[in-house]
């Protein structure tokens, strides 16, 4: 896989890094968006990446978020068009639902700013770690609200009372208060972030993968009513039953062994 944008590199058990190197600082561009979708399918159906990792190549930022000097010189011109400005958010949240949705482990390693649509995409990751810089959803501050999922899986992660705060007041949160109210899952020491990281997504590879991207799609489903959720659980505990970990997994368990699932 060759990218403009994106650097994709294959470690140990599995383990893949999505590097986004988009100079000079990281902006949310059409070919980045492109890239991202691309690569997102190219991992989901590499059977030999197990965890994605997406980090970013510029020490001080993790994603910029949308150019907003285009979306100036832009706005007339889609203000023109029906529908315009909303097709151009719904654009973006396409982009970061394919991160959301693919079946497997995802890790954020911010190790600097992820402001606005940094901070969406890191939302759109399964777990996020974090070294430095600030996190937030800082759209109101210049006038405009969160566009590529912002509104709706933050207030899913920390409820609608501190969302609605976090989001009116443009709040820009260090990693060890990010941390504390859940929005990151674990703030690390900078120098450390990549050998955490890469720490915890091997631990990941070396279990049910296919069971956890299942697992995935039914807590996905947690937002529908109740009976449409159970339905959606049941089918995904059936599908687990296609793959090869319940073999491995319960062969282990009645052995007393550890289950070996790579």
């Amino acid at each position: 896989m060759s990218y403009q944008t994106l650097e994709i590199r294959k470690r140990e058990k599995g383990v893949a890094w999505m590097i986004i190197n988009n100079p000079p600082v990281n902006t949310i561009t059409e070919t980045l968006m492109n890239e991202l979708e691309d690569a997102a399918g190219r991992l989901a159906d590499d059977d030999a990446v197990r965890v994605l990792v997406i980090a970013s190549a510029h020490p001080k930022i993790f994603l910029a978020g949308a150019d907003l000097k285009a979306m100036i010189e832009d706005g007339a011109a889609l203000a023109g068009q029906e529908n315009g400005i909303e097709k151009g958010s719904a654009r973006m949240q396409r982009c970061f639902q394919k991160i959301a949705e693919l079946p497997k482990p995802v890790i954020a390693a911010i190790n600097g700013h992820a402001l606005g649509g940094g901070c969406e995409l890191a939302l759109a990751c399964d777990f996020r770690f974090m070294g430095k810089g600030k996190i937030g959803l800082t759209e109101v501050s210049l006038g405009i609200i969160p566009g590529a999922g912002g509104t709706q899986r933050l207030t899913k992660l920390l409820g609608r009372a501190k969302a609605t705060e976090l989001i009116f007041t443009a709040k820009r949160l260090e990693a060890q208060d990010a941390e504390r109210i859940g929005l990151i899952h674990r703030a690390v020491k900078p120098d450390r972030l990549e050998e955490e990281t890469e720490a915890f997504a091997e631990e990941l590879a070396e279990g049910a993968v296919k069971a956890m991207g299942l697992a995935k799609r039914a807590i996905g489903a947690a937002d529908l009513p109740l009976e449409e959720g159970l339905a959606a659980e049941a089918k995904a505990f059936a599908e687990t039953f296609r793959t090869e970990e319940p073999a491995i997994g319960l062969s282990a368990f009645f052995n007393k062994e550890k289950p070996r699932f790579i």
